[in-house]
């Protein structure tokens, strides 16, 4: 009721309620029901067993359109990084950004979220987490040789960082201007065991998909690379 009140009172600026009045009210009823985001991760099946591209497929997709829907831009780009931070467990990241973009959350879940002004967003539980039957694309498992990579890439190689989520530590790695992302990710695989569909690439405060090449996200030798990385038991949970 919430986003429908919220709606409500943001269509008719001409009754008799001062705007003072309304974001008074408005603001009561949305910190009135807010709670604290909840440190766990939700556990779901899809009916349809996903593979990690097709799961960045659909949270691709919604996040493209999500704009679209109502509510705010920099709401749903807030939603967006705190999904992502709760994702890799930085709850403490999260919990930051929902508060300082001014969301409640009804029932401490990103589910069922409100703005300052009442407006409601509802996230899909696949943006928020893997299913428990998420299974593993076998163009990703297989490990190319080195000599492969090289015929796949191309281009100037040079020489970054990827800084691991999991030690902190920043690992130097060859790649090649014209490789894929996801080439660049087995290359990463062979020098520190870590499967490619538990990496999540970023650079310049954006998500790299596995699609773009080097050469498009502007890296340059010595660049650092944030990568999270997933939990290894993430695919395993409810056998």
């Amino acid at each position: 009721w919430g986003g429908c009140l919220g709606s409500q009172l943001g269509s008719r600026p001409s009754s008799g309620i001062g705007s003072s009045d309304v974001t008074s009210f408005q603001q009561t009823v949305s910190i009135g029901k807010n709670q604290p985001l909840k440190q766990e991760k939700l556990k779901w099946k899809s009916d349809v067993p996903l593979t990690d591209g097709q799961l960045r497929s659909k949270r691709d997709e919604f996040w493209d359109t999500a704009p679209a829907f109502e509510g705010r831009k920099e709401i749903w780009d807030a939603l967006k990084a705190a999904a992502y931070a709760a994702e890799t467990n930085d709850f403490t990241l999260a919990q930051a950004i929902i508060d300082g973009a001014n969301i409640s959350l009804p029932n401490g879940t990103l589910m069922d979220c409100y703005d300052e002004l009442g407006n409601r967003y509802q996230l899909p539980v696949y943006c928020l987490s893997a299913p428990i039957n998420l299974i593993e694309d076998n163009s990703e498992v297989d490990t190319p040789s080195p000599d492969s990579e090289t015929s796949n890439g191309g281009g100037e190689e040079i020489v970054v960082k990827m800084r691991l989520s999991t030690t902190g530590k920043d690992t130097k790695m060859p790649v090649q201007t014209r490789e894929t992302v996801m080439n660049a990710k087995r290359r990463l695989q062979a020098l520190e065991s870590i499967e490619p569909f538990r990496q999540r690439w970023f650079f310049g405060g954006r998500l790299l998909s596995d699609k773009m090449k080097i050469e498009e996200i502007k890296l340059q030798a010595g660049y650092v690379v944030q990568v999270i990385v997933s939990p290894g038991d993430s695919v395993l949970v409810g056998n």
